[in-house]
């Protein structure tokens, strides 16, 4: 499982121009899942997610995490981040979980998410031609592999 993190001062989800998910500050998450990913990958990656100390605290230091300042989470699926561009200039995405592997962990990985923050998290619509908005506060975006544990 991949994601990008970003840190947002607000972010919202678009489908045929209608928001179905938005939140202030907190963190916009671009999932991918590929198809050796397990509900483990989604443990760890929510409790690296969740208390990440990225967000500043009173003197300006990256110290404080999303739990700790009860930021929002905006989670998109995004099956892109596993493009492989080793051959040619079309890329692969042969690596993405198929959707009926991947949707099931996708809502795992939110409903977990919900569960450990304690509040909803607000989501975009699984293989929909989606419209991301984001104001990146920092900025500041991190990559995470589960695979790739560094």
């Amino acid at each position: 499982m991949r994601l990008v993190i970003q840190r947002v001062s607000r972010a919202s989800v678009s489908v045929e121009n209608e928001i179905i998910g938005q939140i202030e500050k907190g963190l916009l998450v671009l999932l991918g899942i590929e198809q050796a990913d397990s509900e483990e990958d989604i443990d760890w990656l929510i409790q690296k997610t969740i208390q990440m100390r990225i967000f500043s605290d009173e003197e300006g230091k990256m110290n404080c995490s999303l739990q700790a300042i009860q930021g929002d989470l905006l989670v998109v699926s995004q099956f892109t981040l596993h493009a492989s561009t080793k051959k040619g200039n079309r890329p692969s995405f042969i690596a993405a979980a198929r959707p009926e592997q991947a949707i099931p962990l996708y809502e795992s990985f939110i409903h977990k998410a919900q569960t450990a923050l304690g509040k909803a998290v607000q989501s975009g619509s699984f293989g929909a031609d989606m419209k991301v908005d984001l104001l990146n506060d920092g900025p500041v975006t991190i990559l995470i592999d589960s695979k790739n544990r560094e």
